[in-house]
């Protein structure tokens, strides 16, 4: 068999992803008769289900099931779990998302998806929203429209900042909050497990000789996973998806995020939004984007390293290519230089030769 034959061969015993399919089956069977008891049903395609979710999901974490239904005729986002940490996560997004519609320090609103159920039923917690159609996908649109959403998005984060002892109560009883130490704490860690990966070794000195520009930004509102995949727009309003994902920290934290994905998907926007920062705000707070963005890029190729034993055949050897184009990036923003453009189309061809035909489906859909 040719290596080529054997490379689009899908993957075999693989038990992560066979224990996956277990859970995802067991779930939906016990799920199904409850949804439809409540007046919902599911659609056929479920982009939340296959691809490689079952390495974001293993087993242990707390797993749940993100499902795209339907009643009378309007689609609805449910999220559903029987386990203790899906649970939690179901509920903890749920409290997010009703302080956040109240807090007295967010002095500019954040648009969510309607709730429109939660309930316990036997095993299961069950949370649905309503599902925020768009007139098209963030990254279809310009990238002026671009730019403009994602500077409108990050001034409402940062205008939850805490500042008062109450302020700080809320913080650490919902939201959760990282300081300098928690940021510099979290990337030597991050260095020891990802070895030898050099450039980490480098990330981890530079936040460790900046920790007061790390301090003098934190206490904001921030989004830990803002991607395009977690918000939606209708009608010129951002709908902020996956509340488990708000904290306090860094105020640089959610651009750091959107910035080293638009490096990969769209380098125009990554490009004007760290260009912003440098114009309009003072020569500090691009030093904490930079910290930021070196921050969230270890993280990255930390989380790259640990599918390794986790993987074989395409799944692996996507990994391994994921960890040497993040650390590219992330020896590219150290140094402050651009990514080559050869160096992300030729990342993405082989990205796009090992991820399979499931996953492929699943980014249009999460797009």
């Amino acid at each position: 068999m040719s290596a080529c034959s054997k490379k689009n061969l899908p993957m075999q015993n693989n038990t992560g992803q066979n224990r996956w399919g277990e859970y995802r089956e067991r779930e939906l069977a016990g799920l199904r008769p409850i949804l439809k008891e409540l007046g919902f049903e599911l659609e056929a395609d479920q982009p939340h289900l296959g691809g490689e979710r079952h390495l974001t999901r293993p087993l242990g974490s707390g797993r749940k099931l993100v499902l795209v239904g339907r009643r009378d005729g309007a689609r609805v986002i449910i999220k559903a779990s029987s386990e203790a940490g899906g649970i939690k996560e179901i509920e903890h997004e749920r409290t997010c998302r009703e302080i956040l519609e109240r807090i007295s320090f967010a002095y500019q609103t954040f648009l969510s998806p309607k709730e429109l159920l939660f309930v316990c039923r036997g095993a299961y917690t069950i949370l649905i929203t309503e599902f925020i159609e768009q007139e098209r996908p963030f990254v279809e649109r310009p990238v002026e429209e671009q730019f403009a959403l994602a500077l409108k998005a990050f001034k409402a984060q940062e205008s939850a900042h805490a500042t008062t002892y109450a302020h700080a109560r809320i913080i650490k009883n919902t939201f959760g909050e990282m300081r300098a130490a928690g940021y510099v704490k979290k990337i030597k860690r991050y260095t020891q497990e990802a070895k030898p990966h050099a450039a980490l070794g480098e990330a981890c000195n530079f936040l460790s000789h900046n920790m007061q520009t790390l301090e003098q930004y934190g206490g904001f509102l921030t989004h830990w996973d803002f991607t395009p995949q977690n918000i939606r727009v209708r009608g010129g309003d951002i709908y902020l998806l996956d509340h488990s994902s708000l904290h306090f920290g860094n105020k640089y934290e959610g651009w750091a995020r959107l910035i080293n994905f638009m490096a990969l998907y769209n380098p125009p926007l990554a490009g004007a939004l760290v260009q912003y920062v440098r114009d309009n705000r003072a020569p500090e707070e691009s030093l904490a984007l930079k910290l930021m963005r070196v921050y969230r890029l270890a993280e990255l190729v930390r989380y790259y390293v640990g599918w390794l034993p986790n993987t074989e055949d395409n799944l692996n050897e996507l990994a391994k290519a994921r960890i040497a184009f993040w650390s590219e990036v992330l020896r590219a923003v150290l140094g402050d230089q651009e990514v080559p453009a050869a160096v992300i189309e030729s990342y993405k061809q082989k990205r796009d030769s090992l991820r399979s035909e499931e996953e492929k489906l699943r980014q249009v859909g999460l797009h």
